[in-house]
């Protein structure tokens, strides 16, 4: 199939918002495997920074981050993805270039633990005041839970109303599969 899954339309869209020496944000760590594919990105001189409220979160992104010998490009915090703005330092804040974000539980994880609408939005927000114009915030929405559902519906509420003089919104999904697919919006920062 020549079109992109869901997930490596993500991965493009991030290749295509980063370059070496950048910064970015992955906004739900979960088990590592965006921190480290942005740690890539950025390069030597970028720096990702991740948040996840679970330990087992933050234990298992770091051991995979250390595997990829990447750690002295990599700040992750247990806090959730909403103090983006409060715990970055303010002098790079105009360095993050993309976002992403895996919403809903963490694989693996307990399911009664999943992102919420209201700090999603939080951080969103934060995100596009302190982000140069072409950053990008990649969302990938899980929704095949109750609360999943709840969140995509309060997120496409609030990003279909975003002022387009401000920000591109794209949403892409698959229509013709069954049991909730997850799919993707993009924010881009104009």
């Amino acid at each position: 199939m020549n079109v992109l899954g869901v997930l490596p339309f993500a991965r493009f869209l991030l290749e295509n918002a980063l370059e070496p020496g950048d910064y970015a944000v992955d906004g739900t760590v979960g088990n590592g495997h965006d921190t480290v594919f942005l740690a890539n990105l950025v390069g030597e001189n970028g720096r990702v920074y991740g948040f996840d409220i679970q330990p087992q979160a933050i234990e298992q992104a770091t051991a995979r981050v250390i595997e990829h010998q990447l750690l002295e490009r990599v700040t992750l915090f247990q806090k959730g993805h909403e103090e983006v703005r409060s715990l970055i330092p303010e002098t790079e804040h105009t360095k993050i270039k993309g976002a992403i974000f895996n919403l809903g539980y963490l694989p693996g994880g307990d399911k009664s633990i999943v992102t919420e609408a209201t700090t999603t939005i939080a951080s969103i927000s934060a995100l596009l005041d302190i982000m140069p114009k072409g950053g990008t915030i990649v969302l990938v929405i899980y929704h095949g839970h109750e609360g999943g559902k709840r969140e995509k519906d309060a997120l496409l509420s609030f990003l279909e109303q975003y002022d387009q003089r401000l920000a591109h919104v794209l949403k892409y999904e698959f229509i013709n599969q069954a049991n909730d697919p997850p799919f993707v919006v993009a924010v881009e920062k104009r």
